[in-house]
């Protein structure tokens, strides 16, 4: 890994991570949106994970441009998890967030979710609504976030997001072998440990396409997901949850019987799982056309 000359300066208050591979198509805007917001107490570290389109150049204009804009540069693809890793070993700020090279900062989302977690010394971790846009940027609808009590449910934190750096450091940073959920597994890791303040303000454009991680590998989200979830769940969960997550879970798998977790659902509540059978029904019916035509 080569990285540039680090400024000698005060450390900032927020460093904000994009991981970027091949990502040009909407990397400029990524970068502007970050430098126009209205707090400045930031740095922004840009790690180009082996990047073989024209992110490096567009990396360095901004760096060349902005001081508070830092460059590291990886020799081989790494994946976003351990590509985050790399970039937080380097951050400064008291304050971690970071973002992706597809989406958009709102202007005050900075300074909003500062000012929360300044006004919430006793937590450590502060997530805000977002807004879906398409390719061309045009809005989906808002997305709300939270309630964290629901975690296991689901991945409710969303994508916007700030959490003090020593979050970072209890955690170990983000599991390199979870590509796809790398996300997820943290905050559930998160969840057993700190407190979060769920801000319903609408302050990120998260951009849906079907270049995303997420479109591409859907069925092994799905499954490493399972796994994450499972082994997050506590033992003193009562049956009735620990059944309706187990079901939600095989529920989600669009092309692959989960039969083994429909098994484990029933273990826990066979009462539940038998008033779900028309969504099993549904469930099986769905997976049996998508094996169809695959």
């Amino acid at each position: 890994m080569g990285t540039e000359a680090l400024d000698s300066t005060a450390p900032p208050r927020v460093s904000m991570v994009m991981p970027v591979h091949n990502g040009a198509r909407w990397l400029d805007d990524a970068i502007d949106s970050i430098l126009a917001q209205d707090f400045t107490d930031f740095e922004l570290i840009l790690v180009d994970d082996a990047s073989r389109d024209a992110s490096p150049a567009i990396m360095a204009k901004a760096a060349a441009r902005d001081p508070r804009v830092r460059l590291l540069r990886l020799a081989t693809n790494v994946g976003l998890p351990a590509a985050l890793n790399h970039g937080f070993a380097a951050a400064r700020g008291s304050l971690h967030s970071w973002t992706s090279d597809d989406n958009l900062l709102r202007p005050p989302m900075l300074t909003r979710l500062v000012a929360t977690l300044d006004a919430h010394p006793e937590a450590q971790i502060v997530h805000a609504d977002f807004t879906l846009i398409d390719d061309e940027g045009v809005e989906l609808g808002r997305s709300r976030i939270g309630p964290v009590e629901r975690l296991l449910y689901g991945n409710n934190i969303g994508a916007c997001f700030l959490y003090r750096a020593s979050v970072t450091e209890a955690l170990g940073g983000y599991d390199a072998q979870l590509f796809g959920v790398e996300d997820y597994d943290f905050w559930l890791r998160a969840a057993q440990r700190f407190k979060f303040v769920t801000l319903h303000e609408d302050l990120y454009l998260y951009r849906k396409h079907g270049g995303s991680l997420t479109s591409q590998r859907a069925e092994q989200i799905q499954a490493l997901t399972a796994e994450i979830v499972e082994r997050a769940l506590p033992d003193t969960l009562p049956a009735r949850s620990r059944s309706e997550i187990l079901l939600g879970l095989a529920l989600r798998s669009s092309r692959r019987w989960r039969v083994d977790l429909v098994r484990r659902a029933l273990r826990a509540d066979a009462r539940y799982v038998a008033a779900q059978l028309p969504a099993l029904a549904r469930w099986t019916l769905v997976v049996f056309r998508n094996r169809l035509t695959a």
